[in-house]
C-alpha cells in the first residue's frame, strides 16, 4: 500500500474560528483574497442549519512559516501551522460572519456581510433596506454570536410584537431557532492536511484531483501565498497598487488609468521577471522558499537574499512615476485605451520590457519611450504573447542575457519587430488577420492606433479619431460608431447574410453616429453624395487614404471591396508604424506659383489653355473646349499630376478668364466641379484642387491634379474614352494599348 501524503482531522466550526484567532490557521490567499456573493454565503448558512454537508476544507502544514497574515483584520500572531488551499471562501465568510469582521471585495471595496435571519420561518436572506427594517427578521445574524443569546431573543421578542401577536408556540419556535443559529460554532467540519513536506506542485496536482470544479491552481497563486506568509507587507503594497488603479483621483498621484486594472499576480509577474528574468514561475516559488534547485537543500540565507531581489524589484514595478512613463509609451503607440487592448497580458510583458530597460540598462527615457511604443505596437498587433506566453516571453528574456549597453538593448528589440514584421507579414499576413468578424480584433486594434498616429479625421467628419477613441470622454451614446460601409441590410437584399461576412472589419469604419443613422440601410452609392457633399475634396482625399477607402468602393461588388480594403488598412498601418520608427514620411506636395507654371513652359505635367468654354475663333461656348479641359484632367490623373492653367495661351500669354463670361470666379469654380463630376466622376474630386491666382494682370484658373489610384474615364458622345498625358500632349488609348497601360498603372 502507498504511503499517504496526508491524513484527516474532524474539526468543528468553533474550533476553526478559534484556531483562527490564534494564529494556528493562517490565510494564504491562494484564491486570491475575495470571498463569495453574499447570496452564495447566505445559502452556506442556510445549509449548515439544515444539517446538509458543506465539504471539506483542504490544509498544507506549513512547516517553514514563520509569521502569517491571519483572516479577519491585519493582526499578526505566531507562526500558523496549517495554510488554506481549498475551502478558502467558504472558512473566510464564516469567520467573518461569525465575528462581525471586514471583508475585502473583488474590486478592492470593504464591506461587513449582513445575512438576516427570520426564526418564525427559519428562513436566511441577505440583508437588504426592506428586510433590515421588517421586524421579523433578525437583521444579520452576527448579533447571535456577538451578544448574550437571551438580550438577542428578547430583543427580537420585543421588536416582533410591534407588527404581529406572537403565540405561545411561536415563542418556544423562536428561541428553538436562534438557539440553532448560535449552536452552528458546534457544526462538524472535516479537514484533510497535507505533509508540510510536499512541494507546491504536488499540493497543485492534489487540489486539481479533488476539485475538478475548483479554480485550478498555478505558480503565481503559490508565490502570492509565499508573500503573504513571509513578506505581508509587500504584498499589502501590491493590492494597495492594484486597488488604487481603479478609483479615479484628482490631482494625487497614483496607478489610476485608462489602459489596465492589473491585478497582484499580474505585477508578481512583472517583478518577478525584472528580479530573476524569468517568465515561468514553475521554479520561483522554491527559490522564495530558500531551495536550492541542485541540492534541493532549504536555506534561511539563500531565501533572504532571494526576497531581497524581489523587494527591490517590486518597488520599481509599483512605482506610480514609472508606470505612468510606461503608459505614454503605449499612448505614442497610438493606443488610447483599454477599448483599443486585445490582450492584458501584451501590457504587462510590455511593461516588464520598459523596466529592464530603465533599471537594467539606464536607457534615455525619451528613447526608452520610443523603442517600447515600437515593440508594444508589434506585439499588440501580432497578439505575440495570446499563447504560450511564458514561452514567448523567455524567449525575448533569452535575447536579452548578453546585452550589456542600451544601444543593444534598443537594437535588440527593434531587430526582433523587423523579424516579425517582415515584408510577407505586411502584404499577407496582416490582410488575412483582417478577414475576421470579431468584435475587436488585433489587427483592427492596430488600424485603430495607426488612425491616431497619422492624426486622422473620422469619415467625413471634422471630429480627429483620437479625440472619438479618448475613454476619458463619455456620453449616452459613443461620439463614433462603428459603421458597415455596406450596410447589414442592404447586403441582405443582395443575398449576403452570413454574420461572418457582414461583420468583416474591412467593412467597419469610424463614423459619427449622426452619419451612421443617415447611412442606414441604404446602397453605399445612395448614402456617399450626402456624406461627402460638404467636405472639401482635398480632406475627402485624405480620409479615403486614412480610412483605406479605394476609388469608386461605393459601386464595388462587396467581395472585391472587401479583399482591396483589407490590403489598404495593412498599407495604412505599416505607414503609421514607420511613423514610430521615426522613418521619413514624404513631405506633402506644395503648389507652385503660376508664374513659375508659364516660366517653366508646357510638358508631361503643365499645360496651358486660353479658355474653359469658349472657341476664341467662333466666340461661341463650345463643348469641345470643355472636353479639351477634361481630357487633360483625365490624362493627368491617369499618370503622375499635373497642373492646368486656364487663361494662358500656348506661348505664356496672360489672356484672363473675363472671355470665359462667368459673373465671377465661383460660378466659374462651380461650372468646372460639375463637368468633372458629370463627365468623370465625383469620387475623383478629391485627388483635383482648383484655385484662382494673379498673372501679370490678369486672372488665371490653376487646376491640380494628384495621380488617382483607379482608372479614371471621360464619357464623350454615350462612351467612356481612356487619356494618358504623353510629353506636352494628352493621347487616347484603346484596346490591348489601354488594358496594358491599366494593368501596370494601376495593378
Amino acid at each position: 500500500m502507498a504511503e499517504t501524503i496526508f491524513s484527516k482531522v474532524d474539526y468543528t466550526l468553533g474550533n476553526l474560528i478559534e484556531y483562527i484567532e490564534l494564529g494556528e490557521i493562517a490565510l494564504p490567499d491562494i484564491q486570491r483574497p475575495f470571498v463569495w456573493k453574499n447570496i452564495k454565503v447566505r445559502d452556506l448558512f442556510d445549509s449548515m442549519y439544515r444539517g446538509y454537508p458543506v465539504g471539506y476544507f483542504l490544509f498544507w502544514q506549513n512547516s517553514l512559516a514563520e509569521t502569517t497574515k491571519n483572516i479577519g483584520e491585519d493582526n499578526k500572531q505566531k507562526s500558523a501551522r496549517l495554510l488554506i488551499v481549498d475551502g478558502q471562501q467558504r472558512l473566510t465568510s464564516l469567520y467573518a460572519v461569525i465575528k462581525g469582521e471586514t471583508i475585502l471585495r473583488e474590486n478592492f471595496s470593504k464591506e461587513k456581510i449582513a445575512i438576516a435571519f427570520n426564526p418564525l420561518t427559519e428562513s436566511f436572506e441577505v440583508a437588504d433596506a426592506a428586510i433590515k427594517n421588517n421586524k421579523l427578521y433578525l437583521p444579520n445574524i452576527s448579533e447571535v454570536w456577538e451578544n448574550d443569546l437571551f438580550d438577542v431573543v428578547d430583543e427580537y421578542m420585543g421588536a416582533a410584537a410591534t407588527v404581529k401577536d406572537i403565540t405561545d408556540e411561536e415563542r418556544k419556535n423562536i428561541r428553538r431557532a436562534i438557539q440553532r443559529v448560535h449552536s452552528l460554532t458546534a457544526f462538524p467540519l472535516t479537514a484533510i492536511e497535507l505533509s508540510g513536506e510536499m512541494d507546491e506542485e504536488k499540493v497543485a496536482e492534489v487540489f486539481v484531483r479533488i476539485n475538478s470544479k475548483g479554480k485550478q491552481l498555478n505558480q503565481a497563486d503559490f508565490i502570492l501565498t509565499l508573500m503573504s506568509v513571509y513578506w505581508e507587507e509587500g504584498r499589502r503594497d501590491l493590492e494597495a497598487f492594484c486597488q488604487a488603479s481603479r478609483i479615479p483621483t484628482t490631482g494625487e498621484a497614483s496607478s489610476f488609468n485608462h489602459y489596465l486594472q492589473p491585478d497582484p499576480d499580474q505585477l508578481l509577474r512583472v517583478a518577478v521577471g525584472l528580479a530573476f528574468s524569468r517568465a515561468r514561475l514553475k521554479y520561483v516559488y522554491a527559490i522564495l522558499r530558500g531551495k536550492n534547485l541542485e541540492t534541493d537543500e532549504t536555506s534561511p540565507e539563500l531565501r533572504e537574499a532571494q526576497f531581497a531581489a524581489l523587494k527591490e524589484a517590486q518597488k520599481q514595478t509599483i512605482d506610480v512615476q514609472n508606470w505612468h512613463e510606461y503608459l505614454k509609451a503605449l499612448r505614442a503607440a497610438g493606443y488610447r485605451g483599454a477599448n483599443m487592448i486585445s490582450s492584458k497580458t501584451g501590457i504587462v510583458y510590455c511593461y516588464l520590457m520598459y523596466l529592464i530597460g530603465k533599471v537594467r540598462y539606464n536607457v534615455d527615457h525619451r528613447e526608452l519611450r520610443r523603442v517600447i511604443a515600437q515593440w508594444y505596437f508589434m506585439v499588440s498587433m501580432t497578439a505575440r504573447y495570446s499563447s504560450s506566453a511564458e514561452s514567448q516571453m523567455e524567449v525575448d528574456l533569452a535575447n536579452l542575457r548578453e546585452v550589456k549597453t542600451a544601444d543593444e538593448f534598443c537594437a535588440t528589440l527593434r531587430r526582433a519587430c523587423d523579424e516579425q514584421l517582415t515584408n510577407d507579414y505586411w502584404a499577407i499576413s496582416l490582410p488575412s488577420d483582417l478577414t475576421s468578424a470579431a468584435g475587436r480584433s488585433p489587427a483592427q486594434n492596430a488600424f485603430f492606433a495607426a488612425l491616431n498616429l497619422l492624426e486622422a479625421k473620422v469619415l467625413f467628419s471634422e471630429q480627429m479619431v483620437s479625440e472619438s477613441l479618448d475613454p476619458a470622454t463619455k456620453a449616452k451614446r459613443a461620439a463614433v460608431d462603428k459603421h458597415h460601409l455596406f450596410p447589414k441590410a442592404y447586403l441582405a437584399k443582395n443575398g449576403i447574410t452570413s454574420r461572418r461576412q457582414t461583420n468583416q472589419q474591412a467593412n467597419l469604419a469610424l463614423l459619427e453616429w449622426r452619419d451612421n443613422n443617415k447611412a442606414s440601410a441604404k446602397a453605399p452609392a445612395d448614402y456617399l453624395p450626402e456624406l461627402s457633399t460638404n467636405i472639401d475634396p482635398a480632406d475627402l482625399e485624405r480620409m479615403y487614404y486614412w480610412h483605406a477607402l479605394p476609388d469608386g468602393w461605393e459601386k464595388m461588388k462587396y467581395e472585391d471591396f472587401l479583399l482591396q480594403r483589407r490590403e489598404r488598412i495593412g498599407s495604412v498601418i505599416k505607414d503609421a508604424y514607420a511613423k514610430i520608427c521615426g522613418e521619413a514620411s514624404k513631405p506633402p506636395a506644395t503648389s507652385i506659383d503660376v508664374n513659375q507654371l508659364v516660366e517653366t513652359g508646357e510638358s508631361d505635367e503643365i499645360e496651358f489653355k486660353s479658355t474653359l468654354r469658349i472657341n476664341l475663333h467662333t466666340q461661341q461656348k463650345d463643348a469641345k473646349m470643355e472636353l479639351a479641359v477634361l481630357r487633360t484632367i483625365a490624362g493627368f490623373l491617369n499618370r503622375k499630376g499635373g497642373k492646368l492653367v486656364i487663361g494662358v495661351s500656348d506661348d505664356g500669354e496672360a489672356l484672363g478668364l473675363e472671355i470665359d463670361g462667368f459673373p465671377n470666379e465661383d460660378k466659374m469654380n462651380l461650372h468646372l466641379v460639375n463637368l468633372i463630376n458629370s463627365k468623370i466622376g465625383k469620387q475623383y474630386m478629391m485627388y483635383i484642387a482648383p484655385r484662382f491666382e494673379d498673372y501679370e494682370e490678369e486672372r488665371a484658373f490653376v487646376v491640380e491634379c494628384q495621380a488617382s489610384r483607379s482608372p479614371v474615364f471621360v464619357k464623350k458622345d454615350n462612351q467612356e474614352v481612356f487619356y494618358v498625358r504623353s510629353g506636352a500632349s494628352t493621347s487616347e488609348l484603346t484596346g490591348n494599348e489601354m488594358q496594358e497601360y491599366i494593368r501596370r498603372r494601376f495593378d
